[in-house]
């Protein structure tokens, strides 16, 4: 068995995955899971740079989860940043930030391209589906913070696309106002219509058999859809909705203001004032593969933080194997 640490640093949140891994099979067993909302890409879409204090607050959970992956034993560690350190123009400080906090491990946050990220999480993501006698093709949606990618395959990624939509980036360009105005709302679908479509040069959605759903936004919708009073992983991992039911749940938390939102049991309270945004976005994924007669949604609690773990199992592995 082999014991790795896997953070996935986006723009509205940081999460650790410690896990044992079968070398074997590659069968991952959590350790520790765990999730703070930190927004390293609070204002970056508009100002270019990361806000002071939310790189305060990322680099104190990173330095956090530095002391509990040295704590539970794990060998190797990989810290995977995505769409708001690619933006900002002080990542340097970021950098800089999270190599002394993992100084043990020798490590530095990786800022991967949206391919490399679209198959870390296809990869996190199908392993159980596949367990499970979930049908395929299956299009993999990460719906992040700052950019959202669109993944096609079965047992191995066929084609992907990343596209700069993503609950923070909309709420910030579009959705002010509580509730958001018909407006603001019909501002950010233009946004989200041509996001998909630029998706759809590269990744073909005819032809899917399951749409799978990953990341919060995607998690607290199917929540909402389940009847949740609170949060319950277990409930809501490969959770199978209609399409109809997960569009009726985008559209109700849309409509809500905030203070509604955030009575919702299953809330997480720094999703509150995005998860507008966010299932606005699903709305409109849902909807087109509707149109294209794909009505098997699923929601999976893996994601792109299991295919890290998993990256690092093999690179062990792997130098074990040259040794």
């Amino acid at each position: 068995m082999t014991r790795v640490g896997a953070v996935d640093c986006g723009t509205n949140s940081i999460r650790l995955l410690v896990a044992d891994i079968d070398p074997a099979t590659g069968a991952l067993t959590d350790v520790q899971r765990r999730m703070e909302v930190v927004r390293l890409g609070y204002g970056v879409d508009r100002t270019g740079r990361i806000d002071p204090e939310a790189m305060r607050r990322t680099l104190a959970m990173a330095a956090e989860y530095a002391g509990q992956c040295l704590e539970l034993g794990a060998q190797s560690v990989r810290f995977v940043a995505t769409s708001a350190s690619r933006d900002a123009s002080n990542a340097d400080e970021f950098v800089t930030g999270v190599r002394e906090a993992f100084a043990h491990y020798g490590i530095a946050p990786e800022v991967v391209s949206g391919d490399e990220e679209a198959g870390l999480s296809f990869r996190g993501a199908t392993g159980d589906l596949r367990a499970a006698g979930i049908p395929g093709p299956y299009l993999v949606v990460d719906l992040g913070g700052g950019s959202t990618e669109l993944v096609r395959g079965l047992d191995t990624v066929e084609a992907a696309r990343s596209v700069d939509i993503g609950c923070v980036r909309l709420t910030e360009r579009h959705l002010h106002s509580d509730p958001p105005t018909e407006a603001e709302v019909g501002a950010a679908v233009v946004d989200v219509e041509a996001a998909i479509d630029l998706a759809r040069e590269g990744v073909q959605l005819e032809g899917v058999a399951t749409l799978v759903g990953l990341a919060g936004s995607v998690t607290t919708v199917t929540a909402h859809a389940l009847g949740l009073t609170s949060y319950q992983p277990e409930r809501i991992h490969l959770a199978e909705l209609s399409s109809g039911a997960v569009l009726r749940a985008c559209d109700e938390l849309l409509a809500m203001t905030r203070a509604e939102r955030a009575g919702l049991g299953f809330m997480h309270p720094g999703r509150v004032d995005v998860i507008g945004a966010g299932a606005l976005v699903w709305r409109e994924v849902v909807a087109r593969l509707a149109d294209l007669g794909v009505d098997r949604v699923v929601t999976s609690e893996h994601d792109i933080l299991d295919g890290i773990a998993l990256s690092v199992a093999d690179a062990v592995e792997a130098g074990r194997t040259s040794t």
